[in-house]
């Protein structure tokens, strides 16, 4: 099978951060120093490695995410984007994102991260309220969210930010004042997150001793609503559950993981997916920063994991990715789907019952399929 033509991007994961919020379940470590030319050598290396896995195939998205990689010194970013550069070569209409917090985004740096060639900037804001920042655990002010946003703007063609709804206090009053305010920028893209409580971070641990409870489901089904409302309004496309863009300003990035394409991840704790001949493989490089940079100096790639995923992996991940976007996700008549019986009739009564709907051999999830989307995966998936 000729895997050339499929889509390729690169992940590049920075674990290191100013601050680690209080929601975050990543792979994140405090800032204290790094060796740049350990780091660059090691990050290099690995690309090395994977370039002799995957042949000469252009880059249709590099991505450098994190922890917060806007941290991470200049000049090693500009080793990384050369490194691919020289090994792949970057598509006509590669994209070139990093994650950037308000705090750290002023104009010589924005500058500097344009001049290098990135060509697309992802803004951590999560709110423009003062309150909610604090709750949050962010190290910026509003004034700085707006600041940062004034800059980017100028600076890129193409930005994106992100906003969190569903927190204890706030109200769908809040959310659309919120909301609203984003809008007035006229930004190409917004990720609009639910605050999910996930497992043994600070919230979860808050949210156990009782000090603070989630909104009520009704309270977050009013805020789903107007996520869906204001920005279509606005005239941006909610082609996925949490994404909302302008024409033409979809994340390339992103689009590899829930479309099912090829991706390289690099540095710790990153996960990558390669399709090579008939087989879908797995990747995961070591979680601390330490066992990463041993591994890459022993092998040259710093994988802990590197298995081929079995036909049922392949099919829970094309089905659980590929359902949060709007377009849906193909499922034909000789699909592995069809195998399972029980899976079957999951499946009709999740149509009959108005959260799934399957037309011309695309399955889709409804408005009210996407507001319980995770339990409408799971449910069909494992009963």
């Amino acid at each position: 099978m000729d895997n050339s033509t499929v889509p390729l991007g690169v992940y590049v994961h920075w674990p290191y951060c100013a601050r680690i919020c209080p929601y975050c379940d990543f792979n994140v470590y405090k800032n204290k120093g790094v060796d740049t030319s350990y780091w660059g050598s090691a990050l290099k290396a690995e690309l090395r490695y994977w370039r002799n896995q995957t042949g000469l195939r252009p880059l249709t998205s590099l991505y450098f995410g994190g922890g917060t990689p806007s941290l991470a010194p200049p000049q090693l970013l500009s080793d990384v984007i050369n490194t691919c550069v020289k090994l792949w070569g970057l598509a006509d209409d590669c994209e070139i994102t990093i994650e950037i917090n308000p705090d750290d985004s002023c104009s010589d740096v924005i500058s500097d991260f344009s001049d290098m060639g990135i060509n697309r900037a992802s803004v951590g804001v999560q709110s423009f309220d003062e309150a909610e920042l604090a709750f949050l655990g962010r190290n910026h002010t509003a004034a700085q969210a707006n600041a940062a946003l004034e800059t980017v703007a100028k600076k890129f063609r193409s930005f994106s930010f992100d906003l969190i709804y569903g927190l204890p206090s706030q109200t769908s009053s809040d959310w659309k004042g919120s909301l609203s305010h984003a809008l007035s920028y006229a930004p190409p893209h917004l990720s609009l997150y639910q605050l999910t409580i996930e497992p043994d971070t600070a919230f979860d641990r808050a949210v156990a001793r009782g000090d603070w409870s989630p909104p009520s489901e009704d309270v977050n089904a009013d805020m789903f609503e107007i996520t869906n409302e204001l920005p279509a309004a606005a005239g941006m496309i909610a082609y996925e559950i949490s994404n909302h863009a302008r024409p033409g300003h979809q994340s390339k990035h992103n689009s590899l993981y829930w479309r099912q394409y090829d991706y390289i991840g690099i540095g710790p704790g990153a996960h990558g997916r390669l399709t090579t001949g008939q087989e879908r493989r797995a990747t995961e490089t070591h979680l601390s920063p330490e066992a990463y940079l041993k591994a890459v100096d022993k092998k040259g790639v710093g994988t802990n994991c590197d298995a081929i995923l079995a036909t049922e992996e392949q099919l829970t991940e094309r089905l659980t990715m590929g359902l949060r976007l709007i377009d849906g996700v193909e499922l034909y008549v000789d699909d592995p789907f069809y195998l399972d019986a029980g899976r079957v009739d999951r499946l009709q009564t999740l149509i009959r019952d108005g959260f799934l709907t399957h037309h011309c051999g695309t399955l889709r999830a409804t408005y009210d399929g996407r507001r319980i989307l995770n339990a409408v995966t799971k449910y069909l998936l494992l009963g």
